[in-house]
């Protein structure tokens, strides 16, 4: 049951995150950027280092796994792999989605 509540909660909280997000690029269309507002590169910096954070939970779990620490159980590896796993997924996917937006800005004539 753990697994299905984890996925549940994985999911509610990327589709927070989207929310957001589409309420953030709302507010920088329609309106001037605000002097607190974070920037593109402070999100994309967060969210790497989020992944990162993940990705090393990830692996401190696995670890404490396989010295055979009480407590920790094979589920919780798992499901801490794989978000780890679907994390780094996604920001590759971000990453290539720049590196062809910044060649097609790159190729227009001016």
């Amino acid at each position: 049951m753990s697994q299905g509540i984890e996925f549940n909660r994985l999911m509610l909280d990327m589709r927070a995150m989207q929310m957001d997000a589409m309420a953030q690029s709302k507010s920088t269309v329609q309106a001037a950027p605000e002097a607190g507002a974070p920037s593109f590169s402070d999100m994309l910096g967060n969210a790497i280092n989020k992944v990162s954070d993940t990705q090393q939970a990830s692996s401190q779990l696995s670890n404490a796994f396989e010295i055979g620490k009480t407590g920790v159980d094979l589920t919780d590896v798992m499901i801490a792999s794989q978000k780890a796993s679907v994390s780094f997924q996604a920001i590759t996917q971000v990453r290539n989605k720049l590196v062809q937006a910044y060649q097609d800005i790159m190729q227009m004539p001016v």
